[in-house]
């Protein structure tokens, strides 16, 4: 199997930090999602894009990852070392994994290994987690998941109710007179959604003239397109609220909309042109009120 350096697929650095990988993330799942991208070969860029994140955004498994070394390079011919599962795994018990798909690079390193799934416990022990994305949170889904129970694998479909929120428990029943299992929800990072509890985050790009003079814009939920009056004077950083536009429940949340102002380049004369204008006829300072 070929060696993936996860940080080099994100573009960031060994040093950088969680607020780092989170945005350079959100960027490449912007430019490679598979219902908006016009790249070539977006699909398979995505989902790289995707495992690459699920390992830096752990902290246990990125530092497992790290214990690798600098050495290799991507695309490398790579096998895991000989005392990986001892030194990373834990032996023995009851684990889940869910069938995600990710490349046999990352199961052989995650897969099964107990990274994500705790071994068994009493009915109240947490065993670890189980992701989902926000559109199957939302509506709801039934996950497959692989049982690993002293060696013999068992295959269960765990239905996941409809709003369920970060964090959240969900039980899957004991068998055999063994205790239920425990796991806990965890969201995948989404291109365009932050779920806060119930609520949706998402930024809103406006073009200056948008911002300036008001504007209709079509903004996405997950309930479907939503149009939203934008009043005339928005400034960048405002937040508009779409009630009822967030995850169902009771209440349900709301849709949080971020105004994030977008300045497209001067890129010909005219445009230059065109700044030049502003610059005379608004005779603005936006450090006026600096000392």
């Amino acid at each position: 199997m070929q060696y993936r350096d996860y940080y080099e697929i994100l573009g960031v650095t060994r040093s950088a930090d969680a607020d780092e990988v989170k945005r350079a993330y959100r960027k490449l799942a912007r430019k490679y999602h598979p219902d908006v991208s016009k790249e070539k070969n977006a699909e398979a860029k995505f989902k790289e894009v995707q495992e690459a994140y699920e390992v830096l955004r752990d902290a246990e498994k990125r530092a497992a990852y790290d214990q690798l070394g600098r050495d290799y390079r991507n695309g490398q011919q790579f096998r895991p070392p000989p005392d990986w599962s001892q030194r990373f795994g834990q032996p023995g018990g009851q684990r889940f994994s869910e069938i995600n798909g990710f490349s046999d690079f990352f199961s052989s390193l995650f897969g099964g290994s107990g990274f994500g799934a705790g071994g068994a416990g009493h009915a109240d022990s947490d065993a670890g987690h189980l992701d989902v994305t926000v559109e199957e949170a939302f509506a709801g889904t039934k996950r497959r998941v692989a049982l690993n129970e002293n060696g013999r694998l068992r295959q269960v479909d765990v239905q996941i109710p409809a709003g369920v929120t970060e964090g959240q428990s969900l039980r899957i029943p004991g068998v055999g007179g063994r205790s239920s299992l425990i796991f806990r929800i965890r969201l995948r990072p989404h291109h365009l959604y932050d779920v806060v509890g119930k609520d949706v985050q998402i930024e809103l790009p406006l073009a200056p003239w948008e911002a300036a003079l008001g504007a209709k814009v079509a903004v996405p939920t997950l309930k479907g397109t939503v149009e939203l009056t934008v009043p005339a004077g928005a400034q960048s950083g405002q937040k508009l609220r779409l009630r009822a536009r967030g995850f169902p429940g009771t209440p349900s949340g709301d849709q949080i909309v971020t105004i994030k102002l977008v300045t497209p380049a001067a890129q010909t004369t005219t445009a230059k042109e065109a700044y030049e204008r502003m610059k005379r006829d608004f005779q603005f300072d936006p450090r006026a009120d600096w000392p």
